[in-house]
């Protein structure tokens, strides 16, 4: 394709920079779905419609606007907790949303290399940039376009492909809107054959949602399970003045529930000290839960041989009172870059100063055992690691357990889009597995979601209150629980690898 002759570069630029900025409207809280289609129409527009010189630019403003607008919520935990003057926030913000954008550029570079345009290999080759992203530094996968078609008639994918069949989706689509729109913008002609392919893909697409791979499980009993929402505010949160105000708070809302819930489920990190350090607090809530038959998730910080986990114990066990060293627990195994640990060692230890936790937490194991509390299992994520699918998926998997649980604590990130956009991404993660999921959050959004990614109870942000919910487990496996995103980038494999062939092959005919 050759660019249209009446776009100026300035133009170009623009159009760049607005379509990659108005990507966040496609994603909670606002939810505008068939956005996520216009922006990345734009990203396609510019990387294969104009010199390559200019789509390299292009396309980097492209992704910077993208992310620096999607991820603005990182400078507030920076100036509201950190202290870091705003001007600086905003420039980390800035450097990180450059780091990020190196991946579309990534894309435009070798689609450009390779004159590559069919919307098929388009969508297998951003699907191998955006899983770079997921694993490179420990990954950053916020923002994949997947995610705004929670709500779509298209979700019915994401339980056989997941989020990035979703993505792979919407690349594909828009990769044959600017097949259409570019002929029409330069010659005034209709190409009949996009239009049929996309709109038959569409039609498939939306068929997806038709398959019962999962269903509630009415023969088995269901679970009444109550979450607590704290609301304990982040700047008094780790402030040892305070510290028996938020106990208090804490057994109000839990006492109550008592006896009355099967499962009650704290926030992260819920009492602000090191669980070393609280062991008669936990076996009093222990003996409670015992005596009232209810069992406890509860987040803490725990401290083994020298190492510190953001973890979460098992109290309230019939058979077995608490005892830190053999408690049912899962330690977290994905980490915030700067925020529970600082990478590259020493090299950047220096910046502990300037972030928010100057602490180095130790990771938990990638596969960890399921909790069991009755006759129920609970496979837990918390907070930053339930954006990561695989591993969320990988667990599920190997464990089959009958609830997705994840605890958080986004009180870092104020009344920012970060807390709803964490929320979204928590909801493919029980339609990816087809098993609900229960989300239990400091300041919110606390919430239960079902099988298909669909919010049942959700309370408000910002209040301290609890939360209760009867839930039935569910039967039968998803796609995606067998096979994760291992099937979508197979089909990407073959798709770029086929690709490479014919062309090498037709390079090789003419020159002979």
């Amino acid at each position: 394709m050759r660019r249209p002759k009446n776009l100026s570069t300035a133009t170009v630029y623009i159009l760049a920079l607005v379509s990659g900025g108005i990507g966040i409207l496609a994603y909670s809280p606002f939810d505008y779905w068939p956005i996520a289609f216009i922006s990345a129409f734009g990203l396609l527009w510019v990387t294969i419609t104009q010199p390559k010189k200019i789509a390299l630019i292009g396309s980097f403003l492209w992704a910077v606007s993208y992310f620096a607008v999607g991820v603005n919520w990182v400078q507030v935990s920076m100036t509201q907790f950190g202290g870091v003057p705003e001007i600086v926030s905003y420039l980390a913000v800035l450097l990180l949303a450059s780091y990020l954008a190196l991946y579309p550029l990534l894309f435009t570079y070798l689609s450009q290399q390779f004159n590559l345009k069919n919307p098929w290999v388009l969508a297998s080759l951003f699907s191998f940039t955006e899983y770079l992203r997921e694993i490179v530094f420990t990954g950053f996968p916020w923002l994949q376009f997947g995610y705004t078609q929670v709500d779509s008639p298209f979700y019915g994918l994401a339980p056989i492909t997941g989020v990035q069949g979703l993505t792979f989706f919407v690349i594909l689509i828009s990769g044959y809107l600017v097949q259409i729109f570019y002929k029409l913008f330069r010659n005034k002609v209709i190409l009949y054959k996009p239009i049929l392919m996309s709109v038959s893909i569409l039609i498939l697409a939306t068929f997806t949602q038709l398959f019962n791979f999962v269903e509630d499980d009415i023969e088995k009993q269901a679970v009444n399970i109550s979450l607590i929402q704290g609301n304990i505010e982040q700047q008094i949160k780790w402030d040892p003045n305070y510290f028996n105000s938020t106990l208090a708070t804490y057994n109000s809302l839990i006492f109550p529930l008592l006896g009355k819930s099967d499962v009650i489920i704290f926030p992260e990190s819920a009492i602000p000290a090191m669980e070393n350090n609280i062991v008669p607090i936990l076996s009093q809530l222990d003996s409670l839960g015992r005596k009232n038959h209810s069992q406890i998730i509860i987040g803490t910080l725990y401290q083994e041989n020298n190492q510190l986990f953001n973890s979460a114990v098992v109290l309230g066990d019939p058979n077995h009172p608490y005892n830190m060293s053999q408690a049912q627990r899962y330690n977290k195994y994905h980490l915030v870059p700067f925020g529970e640990y600082v990478p590259f060692g020493k090299l950047l230890d220096w910046m502990r100063k300037v972030f928010i936790l100057p602490v180095n937490l130790s990771r938990g194991n990638f596969i960890q055992s399921a909790l069991n509390i009755g006759n129920n299992s609970f496979n837990l994520a918390i907070c930053y690691e339930i954006i990561f699918g695989d591993q969320v998926q990988q667990n599920q998997r190997q464990q089959q357990s009958d609830y997705l649980v994840t605890i958080s604590n986004d009180a870092w990130f104020g009344t920012s889009s970060g807390p709803w956009q964490h929320l979204q991404m928590a909801r493919m993660r029980a339609l990816e597995l087809g098993k609900p999921l229960i989300r239990a959050t400091n300041t919110g959004i606390t919430a239960f979601i079902d099988f298909k990614g669909q919010i049942i109870k959700q309370a408000p942000q910002f209040e301290a209150i609890t939360l209760t919910h009867s839930m039935h487990p569910t039967k039968g496996i998803t796609p995606f629980t067998l096979l994760g995103h291992w099937l979508i980038y197979g089909i990407s494999l073959i798709i770029l690898t086929f690709t490479i062939f014919f062309k090498y092959s037709k390079k090789y005919k003419m020159n002979k």
